[in-house]
Parts: structure tokens; sequence; C-alpha cells
């Protein structure tokens, strides 16, 4: 019992109040697809970035840190999982991503649902990700949900920004939960658009439509930001055409602020997107198709994209995107080295670190608030003993807000009792 209550408070314990911080002699990190700045310097004040850059001076009564001429980089930002919603997926008492027999869709939030002490927060947080862009998944309609933007900091108060983005399934999927085909998808996101209008204008009289009415009022009410485009709609695509047949939606509803997520044929149609203005949060390598939406898969994607012109963070949908959000600095990494591969097309390192920094931030408006370590951003810092995209690299310290957070995960705390047993200390089943 003992054990489990230090254990416990190891992964639940708050860190201290932000205080002024100055993290000096780095290869620092702006984030923003600039060149990492030797002899660097990053000032951290009441949880915001108030320098960073060379020739900063340290304010007198500042905190230093001398990083010993390593990497300090921004923290990095998740760009697409259910962290913190889900703990093990077939489990549905500890799965909130979607909500199978419910009457309402687009207005499922899921802020309150992120749980600070879900085992995949500490783990991340140990490898460098600071926030996270957490998505409900769909369960009836083409429409899952509201998403919320959370800090992986050790305390309780996760949400940076709860109704961040509103998340729509097309293609397959989509087809699916329309009733079976993409037309059916794209009358029922009309029809929506039309109904949420009509919420706008005349709140009080909506449920008057009673039991014609395709959305519930709430359902209604939550999609009036995405057709007024102050909510960007990230939308779950990966052909070709169907990302051609989104964009002309856009003609229609010129306000509204699309997001691509997945993109997995992205590349084919890379100059509309660009020309469209639309960000794309896509899965960096997928090489082989895992439906007949992504028959014209390529690791190239991402970097052709890029070329393009098209503004790209990564993500990790369908990639176990619960959990291993750590994975993104891999496959960073492996779009720089994919530079050196003849006949492929990468991203210098800059670009890769920024796609997974304030790539995704700017993609769902939040570029001014994470993301980067410019002036007036969050304070969120990782100081590492590598390059932070080679796979051997680790992390030394995390801030967040300003805060540093604690490294020890419940892996370490295992590794430790178990490396070496001794006899009487082991649990019982492992008595002989």
């Amino acid at each position: 019992m003992k054990r489990l209550l230090l254990l416990a408070a190891t992964f639940l314990a708050t860190p201290a109040t932000a205080q002024s911080v100055a993290i000096t002699n780095a290869k620092l990190v702006i984030g923003d697809g600039s060149p990492p700045i030797e002899g660097g310097t990053v000032i951290v004040r009441d949880g915001r970035v108030v320098a960073a850059g060379r020739s900063v001076a340290v304010p007198a009564g500042t905190t230093s840190v001398d990083a010993g001429g390593r990497w300090v980089t921004p923290g990095i930002v998740a760009g697409f999982t259910r962290m913190g919603i889900v703990e093990v997926d077939g489990v549905d008492q500890t799965n909130d991503a979607g909500a199978r027999t419910s009457p309402f869709h687009a207005a499922i939030d899921v802020a309150p649902a992120v749980n600070p002490s879900t085992s995949s927060i500490p783990l991340n947080r140990a490898e460098g990700i600071t926030r996270a862009i957490v998505a409900p998944d769909i369960a009836g309609s083409i429409f899952a949900g509201l998403g919320a933007v959370i800090d992986l900091g050790a305390d309780r108060a996760p949400v940076t920004r709860a109704r961040a983005f509103q998340f729509m399934e097309y293609g397959e999927t989509g087809g699916r939960a329309a009733g079976g085909s993409r037309p059916a998808a794209l009358i029922a996101f009309r029809n929506a658009m039309t109904q949420a209008r009509d919420y706008a204008r005349d709140p009080n009289h909506y449920a008057d439509q009673g039991k014609n009415a395709l959305l519930t009022r709430a359902d209604a009410a939550a999609l009036v930001p995405v057709v007024e485009g102050r909510m960007p709609l990230l939308v779950h695509v990966e052909r070709a055409a169907d990302m051609l047949a989104l964009l002309d939606l856009k003609r229609d509803y010129p306000a509204l602020k699309l997001v691509f997520v997945g993109a997995g044929e992205g590349w084919l149609v890379a100059q509309q997107i660009a020309t469209a203005r639309v960000p794309v949060i896509a899965s960096a390598l997928h090489d082989l198709p895992e439906s007949f939406d992504q028959l014209a898969a390529t690791q190239s994607n991402v970097g052709r994209m890029k070329a393009a012109g098209v503004r790209v963070g990564i993500g990790t949908i369908n990639d176990d995107e619960a959990r291993q959000a750590r994975l993104e600095k891999q496959y960073a990494g492996n779009l720089v080295a994919l530079t050196r591969v003849p006949g492929a097309t990468g991203l210098d390192w800059n670009a890769a670190f920024a796609a997974i920094s304030s790539g995704p931030a700017e993609a769902i408006g939040m570029g001014d608030e994470i993301g980067s370590l410019r002036a007036g951003r969050r304070g969120d810092v990782v100081i590492w003993d590598g390059d932070p995209l080679e796979l051997g690299s680790a992390v030394a310290a995390v801030y967040i807000d300003g805060v540093k957070q604690p490294l020890r995960t419940r892996q370490d705390a295992l590794r430790e009792r178990y490396m070496v047993p001794q006899e009487g200390a082991l649990p019982k089943a492992y008595e002989r």
C-alpha cells in the first residue's frame, strides 16, 4: 500500500508555480522553420516567452539555466491525438472518444472528459510533447464533436482551449456514417450548414422543426461557429478526389476554415490545396495504402505538399493516436532522412521540426499561443541531450507554461523495481 501511495504521489504531484527562468548557452530552435541559433537564450516570465535569440540580456532576479550548448526547442505540439480521453480502446468505461448511442454528435465536447491521470500523458511529456490537439471520434454522424487543445503538465487543469475545433469524417468512413456514400456525406454536410444558419438567425424557433430536424438543437448551435468561420473544421480525408470535393464547398461556404487531417494522397492535389490556403495535419510516412482512399500513398507526400506551398503539420490519426504522439519526432527525423534518398522528397531539418511545433498550432489558429519560442507565446521549452529528431536523443528538461515538469514515468518505476528484484520484495504473484 505504501508503494502504491508513493507511486500515485509521483504522478499526481503538482509542479512549482511558474517563475522567471532564462535558459542560456543553447542551440536554440525557435520552431518557426528558421535555423537553430548557436549560443542562444530564451527567457520565460509569468509563463510566457519574453525573448528568444542571440545576445539576449538576462534580467536581474531571473533563474538562469546553462544549457551547455545543448539543443533547446519549443515543446512538441501533437498534431492529432485522442490523448487523455482514451486509456484502453476496447474498454468502454475508459474510452470517451465516441458515443455510439447518443442522439448528440456535433455538440459533444471532449474537454470535460480529458483525464490528466491518463498513463499516456506523463509518458509523452517525458518525450518532449507539451501540448496535444485532442479530437473525438465519430459515432452515427459525419460530425464527431468539439475537440480541445490540452497541455501535458503534471497538474489537474489540462485544458488549454476547450471547443477549439469541430471534427468531421469524410471519404470511406464519412460515407458510411452518412448512410453509405460520399454524396450522402456531402448532402448531410450541406443540410447541417443550412440548419446551423437557420439556428443562428432564430434560435428560439429552431425547436419547432421537431422530428423533421436532422440536427438536434444542440448540434445546430455547435455548428454555428463553423459555418460563420469562427471555428476551424478539421476533416479526416485521404483521397485526392475527396479533397477536391471539399475544396469545392468553400465556394458555397467561403467563411469555412477547413483543415485536412491525414491527406494521404494530398501530393496529387497539392497545388489546389495551397491555392485554397487550407492547412494540412498529415500522417507523416504512409507509403502503403491501408484503404482504397490511400492507393497513391507515398512517403514523399509531406515533402511534395510542402514544396507546393501547403502549410503542413504532422499528426497521428489512426496511428495509436491515444498513446504514441511521441513518435512524431521520429517521423519528423525520417522526413529529414528522405532528403538523402534518391527520388524521394522530404523536409529539411528546420521545416521538419516546424511540422511538429508551429505547424499544427497554426493549422488550428493557435500559432500566436503555442508551437514556437516567439515572444508572447506560452513558455513551453524542452532541453535535449542531442538532436531532438535523432532516435537516440533524450529529454533533459521540460517546462510547460514556465513550470519545470517531472519526467519520471510509470515505466521508469517498474524498471527500477524489477531490474534487480530482491527476495521478499516481489508481489505475491511472483513468489514461488
